[in-house]
């Protein structure tokens, strides 16, 4: 069993690490054809829609509510009962979305054709009206890749996001051929249909998978069945927990849009960059913690999950505090390396914004990485109230926060300031929730994780010079280095990041800060 988990684990990080990869280089691209333009700050504005209702009606939420009854159903009654849920959950699923988007896109055609609008609401809508329809067939995916991962078939829904970016990509790169003198808006028009016709493909590829398991969904309206009502039950809570912070996300492209046309465009791009080390090192954490605190809940031992999560924080931060302070110092070189390209539209102000935006998000890694290590906590004392009415307060301070900063902050600033307001509003989130977990399972040892955090900051300050030093230094090399292009620049951004490294190693030493994981595995 063990050997099969393993292979399992491995199938899916493949899928993800070449998504993350492709999807790199789609932001690429889209940084090389549209900059910061209104056109992609619009395109980012409308495709938070789609997101939003991915996390609501599918993915995390659904995956949480139907697996469980799906894998009972077909263990306890077989797979012709099993197929009749499937039909079931689909036949509501899939007419509560196409409800939403026919009334969606009529509303949207209604608001174009009778409203007058500003500029950047009139760049928004149209995009939104080709996206909308996205979301019925992208919830639809999750609800496919909940039913295949349910029967332990990972690699499917592993690769199916790199559907998205191979479309994406392969969308993006026909530009470059397109009839010379179209406008931004009309490149990402092509776009937003490229990526409703993923939408498709990437729906049309789980029928295999499901024909495979002897799965063949038909319409059916008996949705007073006790399952279907237990899946409904469970997917409300899920997806409440998951609203709250994807409606956080989408005010913020929301705010970010009306703060400047260019606004939404640079945070994107900014966050691509935050959220890589993110999802490498605090998610996967995260992930491998949830079962371990659930085990030593269920033993009641809060003195164990006292120092599984002290050792899981000190290690954490060893990695965090480094990347957030790197990502601060050297937000420029970064940036212009990944997405400054000659000869396209992410000029210098481009970088610019992008880097402040970076600069003010970079510290939102330690904090973002120590809400992935709370959570699981709550969720293994089985406690999912908890997060979420924190959560919902956090939304209230980061408008508040979102709001201030936009009105009182500098024009080429106000997007830096709807970073600091998130960065801020989760560290208070997690400020609330480490002051109730420890009235849970008792004294944390904050003194000695506080000690341990301030070395690690000095080390990391000692790191930061360094790699801000080093691009001075490595010109006196002279070389490839000193001079222009895309290989200087990444010979630059390398060598600070080596030379940064190697001061934090030593500092490491020096202050005797070592890291251990024995506890993780016990």
């Amino acid at each position: 069993m063990s050997r099969r988990l393993l292979k399992s684990t491995a199938v899916v990080s493949l899928g993800t690490g070449v998504s993350r990869i492709l999807g790199l280089v789609r932001e690429v691209l889209m940084a090389h054809y549209f900059g910061t333009s209104l056109a992609k700050s619009a395109f980012d504005v409308a495709f938070r829609i789609p997101n939003l209702f991915r996390r609501l009606f599918g993915e995390g939420a659904l995956s949480a509510a139907l697996v469980p009854v799906l894998t009972k159903t077909t263990e306890g009654e077989g797979r012709e009962a099993a197929n009749r849920l499937v039909g079931q959950v689909m036949t509501l699923m899939g007419l509560v979305l196409l409800a939403i988007v026919a009334l969606g896109v009529l509303a949207i055609s209604l608001a174009l054709e009778h409203g007058t609008w500003g500029a950047r609401v009139a760049a928004v809508l149209p995009l939104l009206r080709v996206l909308l329809p996205y979301t019925f067939f992208i919830c639809m995916v999750a609800l496919c890749m909940a039913i295949l991962n349910s029967h332990h078939h990972f690699a499917l829904p592993a690769f199916t996001p790199v559907a998205l970016n191979v479309v994406w990509i392969a969308v993006l790169l026909t530009l470059g051929s397109s009839r010379p003198g179209m406008t931004p808006a009309e490149r990402i028009h092509l776009v937003a249909w490229g990526i409703l016709i993923a939408g498709v493909v990437q729906l049309t590829i789980q029928v295999p998978g499901l024909w495979r398991l002897g799965l063949r969904p038909q319409l059916s309206f008996a949705w007073s069945d006790a399952k279907v009502r237990r899946v409904l039950l469970l997917m409300g809570p899920a997806a409440l927990g998951m609203g709250i912070h994807q409606v956080n996300f989408f005010l913020d492209g929301v705010l970010a849009l009306w703060a400047a046309e260019w606004a939404p465009a640079a945070l994107t791009f900014a966050e691509r960059l935050v959220y890589l080390p993110l999802g490498l090192f605090a998610t996967a954490l995260g992930t491998v913690l949830l079962p371990t605190f659930s085990r030593q809940a269920m033993h009641d031992d809060p003195s164990r999950m006292r120092a599984t999560f002290g050792l899981a924080l000190h290690n954490l931060m060893l990695v965090m505090v480094p990347a957030a302070l790197g990502l601060m110092v050297l937000a420029r070189p970064i940036v212009d390396l990944v997405y400054a390209w000659q000869g396209g539209e992410f000029d210098a102000r481009s970088g610019l914004l992008t880097a402040r935006a970076l600069a003010f998000y970079a510290p939102g890694l330690i904090v973002f990485s120590l809400y992935k290590l709370l959570v699981p906590v709550f969720y293994a004392l089985e406690d999912t109230r908890t997060p979420v009415r924190i959560g919902a307060a956090m939304v209230a301070l980061n408008l508040v926060l979102n709001i201030t900063f936009i009105l009182t902050w500098p024009i080429e600033y106000k997007h830096a300031g709807l970073a600091l307001a998130t960065v801020l509003a989760s560290g208070t989130n997690c400020v609330c929730l480490a002051v109730i977990l420890q009235r849970r399972i008792g004294p944390m040892g904050w003194r000695r994780l506080t000690s341990g955090l301030l070395r690690t900051l000095l080390a990391a300050l000692g790191m930061a010079w360094a790699a801000m030093r080093a691009p001075a230094w490595l010109q006196h090399l002279g070389g490839a280095a000193a001079g222009e292009g895309k290989l200087a620049q990444l010979i630059g951004v390398l060598g600070a990041i080596a030379i940064g490294m190697a001061v934090y190693g030593a500092l490491l030493a020096v202050l005797r800060i070592t890291r251990s994981g024995a506890a993780l595995s016990e």
